[in-house]
This record gives C-alpha cells, sequence and structure tokens, in this order.
C-alpha cells in the first residue's frame, strides 16, 4: 500500500497542540546569556536622568550604574555595553581617552563591583565626546579626500564634513588603551572608520592587552533608527554620518567590510541595527567565521514601547518575538535595552 505523500497523514499541527510540544521542538532558543544590555552613564548628576524618547531607560550616575551591572549579573545576561555622556566635548573628544573621563572612570567602577563575573564592554567611538557630534576627527574643511594639490582643493571642495580617517585612528588607539587600563574585557569599535580594527589590535598588542576582546561594529549602517540614541548621549550632531556608515541601500558590501574586520582581528563582528537589516544578519552569520552579534538600537526600542503603552501592541508578546526573529536570523548575541526584562520573562517560563 502506498503512503499519501501530503494531509491527512501529514498534520504539522500536531506539533503545536500545548506548549509542552511546542517548547520540545523549538528551533530557536533565546537565553539570557545572549542578552547585552547597553547602559549610559553622564557626568555630574546627582540622580538618574529619563530618556523621554526612550521610556525606563535613564542616564545613569555612577552608583545606579552599579546597581544595573549587579542586576545584569544576577539575571545572567551575556554583558553590558557601557556609553558615557561627558559634560565637557572638543574638537578631538579628549574625554575619551582621560582617565578621568566619565566612561573610563564607570568602566573601572564596574568591573571592580561585578569583577569577571559579567562582561564589561565600553563603547569605543568619539561620537559622544566630540563638540561636532562626529565619530572622528574632522579633517581640514579645504581638504577634499582624492585631491592631491591646493588648486584641485579649491576646484573641487567637500561638501559637507570630512572625517580624517587616519588621524580618527590614533585617537582610537589612545580611547582603547584607556579602556582596556580600565577594565573592559571588550571593546565595541562602533566608528566605521578603514582600518579600525587592525589599528587597535596592534596597540593593544604593543601595550601588552593582547587578550582584550574586540567587537567590531563592520556592518553598522547610516540609520534613522538611531534617532532616540541621540536624546541619550546628548549628541551635538549636525548633518548626517553617511559619509562613513554604509548605505541602507548595500548588502554586499556589508560582507566586504565584515571579511575586511575579520582579517585585521575581530573576535566578534556586530550588525547595526537588527530589525530592518535581518538579511544582513543571516548573510554575515552565513559568512562569518567568528560570533555575531546585532543590536536592536534605541528607535527599535522606542518603536516597541510606544506601540505598548498606546495599547496596540503586547508588550512582552511583540519583545520577544522581536529578539528570537533577530536570534533566528544568526545574532549569536543581541544588545537590547529590553535585556533585563527579557531575561526575567525568560526565567519565569522556566519556572
Amino acid at each position: 500500500m502506498t503512503t499519501p505523500a501530503g494531509f491527512p497523514t501529514h498534520r504539522p499541527r500536531r506539533l503545536r497542540q500545548t506548549p509542552a510540544l511546542r517548547r520540545l521542538v523549538a528551533q530557536t532558543r533565546l537565553h539570557p546569556s545572549a542578552l547585552i544590555l547597553p547602559v549610559f552613564v553622564r557626568e555630574g548628576i546627582e540622580a538618574p536622568v529619563p530618556i523621554s524618547a526612550m521610556p525606563g531607560v535613564v542616564q545613569h550616575t555612577l552608583d545606579s550604574l552599579v546597581v544595573v551591572a549587579r542586576r545584569a549579573q544576577q539575571a545572567g545576561l551575556g554583558g553590558l555595553m557601557v556609553f558615557g555622556v561627558p559634560s565637557h566635548r572638543d574638537a578631538v573628544g579628549s574625554g575619551a581617552d582621560h582617565p578621568q573621563g566619565i566612561l573610563n572612570v564607570a568602566l573601572r567602577a564596574v568591573r571592580s563591583a561585578t569583577g569577571d563575573d559579567l562582561v564589561l564592554m565600553a563603547d569605543l567611538c568619539l561620537d559622544e565626546f566630540t563638540d561636532h557630534g562626529h565619530c572622528g576627527v574632522l579633517a581640514d574643511p579645504g581638504r577634499r579626500a582624492g585631491a592631491a594639490t591646493d588648486d584641485a582643493r579649491r576646484r573641487f571642495p567637500l561638501r559637507g564634513p570630512l572625517i580624517d580617517n587616519d588621524a580618527t585612528l590614533q585617537r582610537y588607539a589612545a580611547m582603547a588603551l584607556a579602556q582596556a587600563d580600565s577594565g573592559a574585557h571588550v571593546l565595541g569599535l562602533s566608528g566605521m572608520m578603514d582600518g579600525q580594527v587592525g589599528y587597535v589590535r596592534t596597540a593593544l598588542d604593543a601595550a601588552g592587552y593582547a587578550d582584550i576582546v574586540l567587537l567590531a561594529y563592520a556592518a553598522k549602517y547610516a540609520s534613522g533608527f538611531y534617532g532616540p540614541f541621540r536624546e541619550a548621549v546628548g549628541a551635538t550632531l549636525r548633518g548626517d554620518r553617511t559619509t562613513y556608515q554604509q548605505d541602507p541601500a548595500n548588502a554586499t558590501e556589508a560582507l566586504r567590510e565584515v571579511a575586511l574586520d575579520i582579517a585585521e582581528g575581530a573576535d566578534l563582528v556586530m550588525v547595526k541595527p537588527a530589525m530592518p537589516y535581518l538579511d544582513i544578519v543571516r548573510a554575515v552569520a552565513h559568512a562569518s567565521a567568528v560570533p555575531v552579534s546585532a543590536y536592536q538600537v534605541s528607535g527599535e526600542y522606542a518603536m516597541l514601547e510606544a506601540a505598548a503603552a498606546n495599547g496596540w501592541l503586547d508588550r512582552q508578546r511583540v519583545v520577544m518575538e522581536s529578539l528570537i526573529g533577530i536570534h533566528r536570523a544568526g545574532a549569536a548575541q543581541i544588545l537590547t535595552y529590553h535585556a533585563l526584562d527579557a531575561a526575567g520573562w525568560l526565567e519565569e517560563s522556566r519556572a
């Protein structure tokens, strides 16, 4: 007797009948250790300051930062990514590598409190520390990339700010050494400068920091979804970062950027943002020889929170669905402002 090829013999719904059956065959399993909580620490405040565009997220004091770091440790999160918000900014971001700069002070405080029980990550970029808000050092306004003579620069003036890529690498190296000195386990190179991974790796190795992990923001897109982050770090940016972050229309160059960063010594690579770029997450995960992370950015967080606050979506359900989708696409680690809530929900589901 020939076995029928389809219905009624094949009934996929059999495996969906009960929560226990669905758990048994679940292909994608999310764990708190896959979640990384981004946090902001602000210089010169006496109490946490709410971020209006990101309900539930604050700019921390040093004391409240240590409290949330301990919560992250107890919740079993994969790590904490720390961003500094200084009270003073200048053209070259001097506070980024100063021993008493807010980010470096914060790193020391968290490392002292949590030791090696929580992976401590530091944002390695100048945008929070520069008065112009760009991720690097600005070049001479009269310079044009590729124009070798003064006459060529006059005839072909640059439209918009130009970042001096190679001068910026020197600042990144100084920042990396300061963050390593301050106890960071992982440095998140987020500036999208050419050669940043290799330059920083060389500087760290020469200084005896060969064990410091580098997380390269290899495929960071020039996205409108970063909007609420600007408030979170008190950004001074005018214009945009389209000359160094990736064009949202392009996919192939993401694989090129990833390959270059891995060749330069990246231990982890990242795609940012997450949900609008799940195809990129998937492609990078297939191509990468190192673990792949994705950042569910401030705008993604704000949209979910706004919809939930209006009663349009079930907050817990859509947050977890979004994180599972990012994980399913290939991200082994997810940076998300929902990390603590998600860890709690995961714990409840196992109880």
